[in-house]
């Protein structure tokens, strides 16, 4: 039988912990957006290294435990649409996205009753002051946006450098079409294509978050030392970067609860290695943040 003291030491040391194995991270500390079953998969399909059917893509997804989707598709894949619906439904895969929508999708999704985000780079506009761009990107995007609008599906401003990749100019191109009655239209920012704006990122985050769609996430270079331009700089898996940590503390400091998308386009390595090696980088950077 246990002495009255045995038990009291007992009691104290479970009360402090000491000799006690600690408890298993605390997963909810992690942003609902940052969790794995909401991140989004972005730029997968064209990167398969290897021809890859809807139905193994979905599958895929579904074995590292991603649950949405942004489609990336090229000519080849447009015969394979329906698949791609149905892959993703038979297997609880959100299809969050299309890229540029495309007029065989739109029917398919009423059909399948989805309403995926479409994301269109934003060019650059024509003119000689940035008003006069901004005013000419916008009325070009009218008749997109009355498409989207009408099928009820969000249109995303999609940074791809240049002068339509800038945070100021694609919220002056958001602005101008909700002041047009188009008000499902915001922005899709991509990390890998804002290296020359990691200096200025939560200022941009800031400025672009009442509009943000959604936010893809990259390794980011240090662009004072490497070549940016290349695509292997560029594009770096997520933790294997410069600076991506302290963008990632950024956006989670500064409030941004919207959604979060990993990429996956290396085109020498399997997409679902991409993928992991993007998870398992970003879940280590989380497991580190206050």
């Amino acid at each position: 039988m246990n002495s009255p003291a045995l038990v009291s030491a007992l009691f104290v040391l479970l009360l402090t912990g000491v000799g006690v194995a600690p408890a298993p991270a605390e997963t909810a500390s992690v942003p609902d957006n940052f969790r794995r079953e909401n991140l989004v998969a972005w730029y997968i399909a064209p990167f398969d290294g290897t021809r890859v059917t809807p139905e193994a893509r979905a599958q895929m997804l579904k074995k590292l435990g991603l649950k949405r989707f942004a489609y990336d598709w090229r000519e080849a894949h447009v015969p394979e649409f329906e698949s791609e619906f149905l892959s993703c439904q038979k297997h609880g895969i959100e299809f969050f996205a299309f890229w540029k929508g495309h007029e065989n999708a739109y029917p398919l999704m009423v059909k399948y009753g989805v309403k995926p985000q479409i994301w269109h780079p934003l060019q650059t506009g024509k003119g000689l002051s940035n008003k006069e761009k901004v005013s000419s990107v916008a009325e070009a995007l009218v008749p997109l946006a009355t498409r989207t609008q009408e099928a009820g599906l969000s249109l995303g401003l999609y940074n791809r450098g240049g002068w339509g990749g800038l945070p100021d100019n694609l919220v002056a191109v958001c602005k101008a079409l909700r002041a047009k009655g188009f008000e499902h239209v915001g922005i899709v920012y991509n990390f890998h294509h804002a290296h020359l704006r990691i200096a200025n990122f939560e200022e941009d985050l800031r400025s672009m978050m009442p509009y943000l769609l959604c936010l893809n996430l990259n390794g980011m270079a240090d662009p004072a030392v490497e070549d940016v331009a290349k695509a292997d700089v560029k594009v770096k898996p997520i933790g294997k970067g410069a600076h991506e940590r302290e963008m990632i503390e950024t956006t989670i400091a500064v409030g941004y609860k919207g959604p979060v998308g990993v990429i996956g386009p290396i085109s020498s390595a399997k997409v679902e290695e991409v993928l992991r090696e993007n998870l398992e980088g970003l879940e280590q950077i989380l497991s580190t943040i206050p």
